[in-house]
């Protein structure tokens, strides 16, 4: 499939989109600029807080994702699929649920204060690593659960009856599906880290905690330096290239062998086990749904004050998602392996506040860019997401390449009947989380719109932005309980498809 004048197709079209607003925008400035000392500084901690926050990010979701593959609970389903709702939030709306409880009034320092200890600051360098690792512990903890419920449950059958110590398991199921997932997810969490802006913004607390996606901004908004900007912007799409050909050599690809689609059932997870894994999966769900309760609290007040401008621009965050979802997973069956995740790398790592500039100078001579903020908007997280869906999709589809190999050339298959009797059915858990994940994405993307929109074609997040901006707080509340339903809806509706289907 790799090869095939659909997968050319694809992997032309990603360059392109992904590369051309970027030359556009060159072209305009002409050409590079030098770097102003104040950029050296952000690029040095845009660096350092990415790479902290990929490492503490994936090391937490390992004790995590292991507890909860190990342990079964009333409730556990339920538990998982709320566990992925931060990822999914809008950045701002999350970053104020964060604030409701680690923030100087919140209510970690109401208890501190109570018992005489010493208050915590959430703004700075821990700020900002806190919130990234409550928005990419849920994308790390799923994308290892996706690789344990890879292993054939016939292969821990076997380990079992051959009576193979703790230590032995971890060796040839544990430590083999880390391995092949942890890399690509700290890749993954490191380029969202890189470009980190709406976080370093709220939560940054001075010129010392500064991104480079925020120098980006300050040189397009204030000094309106197209050279520096693009320059910035080459600088971190080099990082988050590098970093994907350092994990692709560093990846193990090779699968479990075939199994007979059998659930997997641990059995290594009683005595004292199950009361430290009941621990770390205790910690991760209040770390993760205190801040999410925070932000439901807030929004019951104001659903009754949400207006018909809001609904309607719910429904057009409800037309983005669909049609980035279906653009996304177009791209990622055609691309679904080692060379394209890295191609799909790119997207993510370049700037969407460059790439949303460059597709506004492309346009701006054929049509005016305002009636194209919803199309344009769509295709760009379909840009965004698709890196996600690829690391989610891609080990299980080169495993599936390994094992089916043989019986794909002996039977002739063509790539269509590949895909229809092979390929889908067997990644349809992958394949639906993947979809839901890009969904929920989409929903809630406050990027490229709010540059292009105007007030008849805003979406859900642009709408409680705008809110937000004119002090209506309850009213900005209520519209961003409204978008987490949405987001958390999809979400769910697709997850459960693809495991539905499955099974």
């Amino acid at each position: 499939m790799a090869r095939s004048p659909f997968a050319i197709t694809a992997a032309l079209t990603l360059a392109a989109l992904t590369l051309g607003p970027v030359a556009v925008v060159l072209i305009r400035a002409g050409g590079l600029s030098a770097l102003a000392p104040g950029d050296w500084l952000a690029l040095r901690f845009t660096v350092w807080q990415a790479l902290l926050s990929a490492v503490f990010s994936v090391a937490l979701a390992v004790p995590v994702a292991r507890a909860l593959v190990r342990q079964r609970f009333p409730g556990r389903a339920a538990l998982v699929t709320l566990m992925g709702a931060p990822f999914i939030l809008p950045v701002i709306v999350a970053v104020m649920g964060l604030i409701a409880v680690f923030g100087r009034a919140g209510l970690v320092n109401d208890v501190l204060g109570g018992l005489g200890l010493p208050l915590v600051d959430i703004y700075g360098l821990h700020g900002v690593l806190l919130a990234h690792v409550f928005f990419n512990l849920p994308l790390a903890v799923r994308m290892l659960l996706t690789g344990w419920q890879a292993v054939p449950g016939e292969r821990l059958r076997l380990a079992t009856s051959l009576g193979l110590s703790r230590a032995a398991l971890w060796r040839v199921i544990d430590g083999p599906v880390i391995l092949r997932v942890a890399p690509g997810a700290l890749v993954v969490i490191f380029v969202i880290c890189l470009t980190s802006f709406a976080v370093a913004l709220t939560l940054g607390g001075g010129p010392r905690a500064t991104t480079v996606e925020l120098a980006i901004y300050q040189a397009m908004r204030f000094d309106f330096d197209l050279g520096r900007a693009a320059t910035l912007g080459l600088i971190q799409l080099a990082l988050g290239l590098g970093a994907g050909i350092l994990a692709l050599k560093v990846t193990q690809t090779d699968g479990f062998g075939l199994g007979r689609d059998r659930a997997l059932v641990r059995r290594d997870g009683a005595g004292w086990r199950r009361w430290t894994d009941g621990m770390w999966i205790a910690l991760a769900g209040l770390f993760l749904l205190v801040p999410l309760g925070a932000v439901v609290l807030r929004g019951l007040q104001g659903l009754m004050l949400l207006r018909v401008d809001t609904i309607v621009a719910a429904g057009h965050s409800v037309a983005v998602a669909g049609a980035s979802t279906v653009l996304c997973m177009i791209w990622a069956v055609a691309l679904a392996n080692r060379r394209g995740e890295l191609l799909a790398l790119a997207a993510i790592t370049v700037s969407p506040l460059v790439l949303g500039t460059g597709l506004f100078l492309m346009l701006r001579p054929f049509v005016n860019p305002f009636t194209m903020a919803l199309p344009v908007t769509a295709l760009v997280n379909a840009l965004m997401g698709l890196p996600f869906a690829l690391r989610i999709i891609t080990p299980q589809a080169e495993a599936l390449k390994t094992d089916y190999g043989r019986l794909r050339a002996s039977l002739g298959l063509t790539g269509w009947a590949w895909l229809r009797l092979i390929w889908v059915p067997r990644l349809r858990r992958p394949l639906g989380f993947a979809a839901g994940l890009v969904a929920a994405l989409a929903m809630g993307d406050l990027g490229v719109i709010a540059l292009f929109a105007d007030p008849d074609r805003a979406t859900l997040p642009l709408q409680v932005y705008r809110l937000m901006g004119s002090y209506q707080m309850e009213a900005a509340a209520g519209a961003a309980l409204l978008l987490l339903a949405l987001s958390l809806g999809a979400f769910v509706v697709l997850d459960r498809g693809g495991r539905l289907a499955e099974a």
